[in-house]
C-alpha cells in the first residue's frame, strides 16, 4: 500500500499519547492525577442538559441537519451582541463548526492553496500549525517570547515574510502561555493584515476565563477586523459542554462562505439535539459562566500556592484554565521531566515541547481537577521534587 505524504509530518497527537500514559497506569491500579488535557469537569447547567436531553427524544431530531438552524444563528448572534458588543448578521457572519478544533483544522482548506504562507504562533495549541500543514500550507513560526509577555511582536516579521502570507492564526487569551494581549495589538494586527493582504484567524476559546477582575472582549470589536478575518469560539469551557462539540466561526462573510462551503461537501451538519442544548447555553440564565470563572480561578490560586509550598514557583495566570510553568530546579528537558513526573510522582503534565520548540523548557498544566486532587498532586510533587 501507499498512502499520502502529507501524514508523514505528524505524529500520534500528543494528548492521545498522555492519554494511553494514564489508561497504562491505572490498568496497573496506579493512581494518576491528570492535569495534562483541557477536558473540563464543570458539567453544563441542568436546563441545558435538559434542552438537550428533550431533543434527543424527540424521534423527529434523528434526521441529517443539513445547515444550522435560524435559531441557532440568531443565538449565536444574540450573544456576540451582548456578551461582546458586536452586530453580525446570522446569514452571512455566522457559521457553527462540531467544536473549534474541527474547523481550525479545516478552514486552511478553503482558503489558501499548497505550498502558500501561514504565520502561526509559536509556542501553540498544535491544531493552529497543524490545520493548515493538512492544506499543504508552508508554516512561518511568530515568536511569542516571556520578556515581551508573549504577545507577538508584529513588527518582528520581515516584510519579504509578511509579503507571501496568505493567512495568520493569533488567540489571545492564549494556550498554552495564558497571555493576554492589549487593544493596542489587535489595532496593529488590522493595520498589518490590511497592508499585506492577509486573512487573520483569532481564536477566542478563553474570553470568559479571565482572572483578578479583569475581562477580554473579541477580536471581531475592533475598527476594521471583518474586513480581514473572523474569529473563532467555543461553549466548550464557558458552558461545560466540551464533549457535544460546539463552536462558532465569526466575522468575515467571504471566509463564513468558503468554510460553509467547505463543509457542505464534508458533514450534514450539527446533531439537532446539540443544536438546541446550544441555543439553550446562549439564551438562558448566564450567570453559570461567572460560577465557572471562579471555579477555575480558585483552583489556579490552590494550584500555584500550593506546588510553590511543595518547591514549585509558578506564576499565577491571568487568564485561560490553564498554567504555563517553567521546569523546577535543574531540569532542562520537559519531555524527560514530564515523563519522570508521572512515573514518581503520578502527576500527568504536558510537556511543553508538544507546542512547538519554544515551549522548551515549560509544562502546561490543565486546571481539570478539583481542589482536594490539586492539593495531592502538590503533596506527590513536593515528595518527588525533595
Amino acid at each position: 500500500m501507499k498512502f499520502a505524504e502529507r501524514m508523514d509530518c505528524f505524529g500520534e497527537g500528543v494528548f492521545s499519547s498522555l492519554a494511553d500514559i494514564r489508561r497504562q497506569k491505572e490498568a496497573r491500579e496506579e493512581t494518576v492525577i491528570d492535569l495534562s488535557i483541557g477536558a473540563p469537569n464543570i458539567p453544563p447547567e441542568e436546563h441545558i442538559r435538559r434542552a438537550l436531553c428533550e431533543a434527543a427524544a424527540d424521534e423527529k431530531n434523528y434526521v441529517y441537519a443539513i445547515s444550522d438552524r435560524p435559531e441557532l444563528l440568531e443565538a449565536a448572534a444574540g450573544w456576540y451582541a451582548r456578551r461582546y458588543g458586536v452586530d453580525l448578521d446570522p446569514g452571512s457572519e455566522i457559521c457553527s463548526v462540531l467544536g473549534s478544533q474541527e474547523g481550525l483544522s479545516h478552514i486552511a482548506l478553503s482558503v489558501i492553496d499548497e505550498g502558500e504562507l501561514v504565520l502561526v504562533p509559536s509556542p501553540c495549541y498544535p491544531v493552529f500549525g497543524d490545520g493548515p500543514k493538512i492544506a499543504g500550507a508552508k508554516i512561518w513560526p511568530m515568536e511569542q517570547r516571556r520578556e515581551n509577555g508573549y504577545v507577538i511582536r508584529l513588527d518582528e516579521i520581515p516584510g519579504e515574510v509578511a509579503r507571501k502570507a496568505r493567512l495568520m492564526v493569533v488567540s489571545y487569551p492564549n494556550n498554552p502561555t495564558t497571555a493576554l494581549a492589549p487593544d493596542s495589538f489587535y489595532e496593529e494586527l488590522i493595520a498589518f493584515a490590511k497592508k499585506y493582504d492577509i486573512i487573520v484567524i483569532h481564536d477566542n476559546a478563553y474570553s470568559e476565563l479571565v482572572f483578578d477582575g479583569e475581562s477580554c472582549g473579541s477580536f471581531l470589536q475592533f475598527p476594521g477586523a471583518r474586513e480581514v478575518g473572523v474569529e473563532f469560539n467555543s461553549l466548550s469551557k464557558t458552558y461545560g459542554l466540551a464533549g457535544a462539540r460546539i463552536g462558532f466561526c465569526l466575522g468575515n462573510r467571504e471566509v463564513i462562505a468558503r468554510l460553509r462551503l467547505l463543509k457542505s461537501n464534508m458533514d450534514y451538519g450539527m446533531f439537532l439535539p446539540i443544536q438546541m442544548a446550544a441555543i439553550a447555553a446562549l439564551n438562558g440564565d448566564q450567570s453559570c459562566v461567572e460560577r465557572t470563572r471562579k471555579a477555575y480561578e480558585r483552583r489556579r490560586d490552590v494550584l500555584c500556592e500550593s506546588f510553590g509550598k511543595a518547591g514549585w514557583a509558578i506564576e499565577k495566570p491571568k487568564a485561560t484554565m490553564f498554567v504555563w510553568a517553567p521546569l523546577p530546579g535543574n531540569y532542562k528537558n520537559s519531555q524527560e521531566f514530564a515523563m519522570e513526573l508521572v512515573e514518581k510522582a503520578g502527576v500527568l503534565v504536558t510537556p511543553g515541547s508538544a507546542f512547538g520548540e519554544s515551549g522548551e523548557g515549560f509544562v502546561r498544566m490543565a486546571l481539570v481537577q478539583d481542589e482536594e486532587a490539586i492539593l495531592k498532586a502538590a503533596e506527590a510533587i513536593g515528595k518527588f521534587l525533595s
